[in-house]
């Protein structure tokens, strides 16, 4: 959490296959927040490939926990896999167009199952 102090976002990643890690996120919020009251807080799952292949209801649990904690942070949601190159450029601009409220640039995808970019205020509300 030190390095955030001057930071205008905060990206708060976890393991879609290890949902150890979506509990730790509360966590880190709380001590990213402590540091830096006013950096953007961006939800982000990888290892989206991995997550792929568990069963459907895992999939839409994780999907549900995901988006409480991204309503409760008021930040966006973004599904990646960095190995295949899902949404990695789309996270960039989403950090791009929520920093400089820049409207929507990326199309939402809200499809439990699919890989998930959810970011305008009606999305993660």
């Amino acid at each position: 959490p030190m390095v955030c102090n001057d930071a205008a976002v905060v990206l708060f990643v976890f393991d879609l296959s290890r949902r150890s890690t979506l509990d730790s996120v509360r966590t880190w919020y709380t001590q990213a927040r402590s540091h830096n009251k006013n950096a953007i807080p961006i939800l982000v799952g990888t290892k989206y490939d991995l997550f792929v292949s568990l069963p459907a209801e895992e999939q839409s649990e994780i999907t549900s926990r995901a988006r409480q904690y991204a309503r409760a942070m008021r930040a966006p949601l973004i599904f990646c896999s960095p190995c295949y190159s899902v949404n990695v450029i789309n996270t960039f601009k989403v950090i791009l167009i929520v920093l400089f409220e820049l409207g929507s640039g990326v199309p939402e995808i809200s499809v439990v199952g699919g890989p998930i970019i959810e970011y305008t205020p009606s999305s993660t509300a």
